[in-house]
């Protein structure tokens, strides 16, 4: 991912978007992994599938190995590693001509509809930082 930014490929914000969603992962295998402790409400086998499925799959990885949660149920872990290999596969896609187009509309849009939108130009700044490519060349 790092390389990916570093040679223009992708913005800083698909990185940020990766850690903030694996923070919230970790969290929630966390309240998981007490709740399993304590005998309370679990959190849904599915939530954690669908957060590890929208870029949470890191944090879903390091909360499993460091808790020692979700190791053991291996449909859980099947599951879990096809979400990481759907992950793995569209970042490569956003690699290709098309994906690339894609992904680069979307963050223009998404840079426009903040500068018109954002009454802060503190904000503004920081999105724009987020949302820069890299490299001169990438269009």
């Amino acid at each position: 991912m790092c390389l990916s930014y570093i040679y223009g490929y992708t913005p800083l914000l698909i990185g940020v978007v990766f850690l903030i969603v694996s923070i919230i992962t970790f969290v929630f295998y966390y309240k998981d992994k007490s709740a399993a402790v304590n005998g309370r409400w679990r959190t849904p086998e599915n939530t954690l599938h669908f957060l590890s499925l929208v870029c949470g799959w890191p944090g879903a990885l390091v909360a499993q190995q460091t808790l020692r949660h979700k190791t053991q149920k291996k449909s859980f872990r099947l599951v879990f590693w096809l979400t990481v290999i759907i992950n793995i596969v569209a970042f490569g896609w956003l690699h290709t001509p098309e994906g690339s187009k894609i992904l680069h509309n979307n963050i223009h849009k998404l840079d426009n509809y903040l500068i018109y939108n954002s009454s802060s130009r503190e904000v503004t700044k920081y999105m724009r930082q987020l949302t820069k490519y890299n490299a001169k060349n990438q269009s």
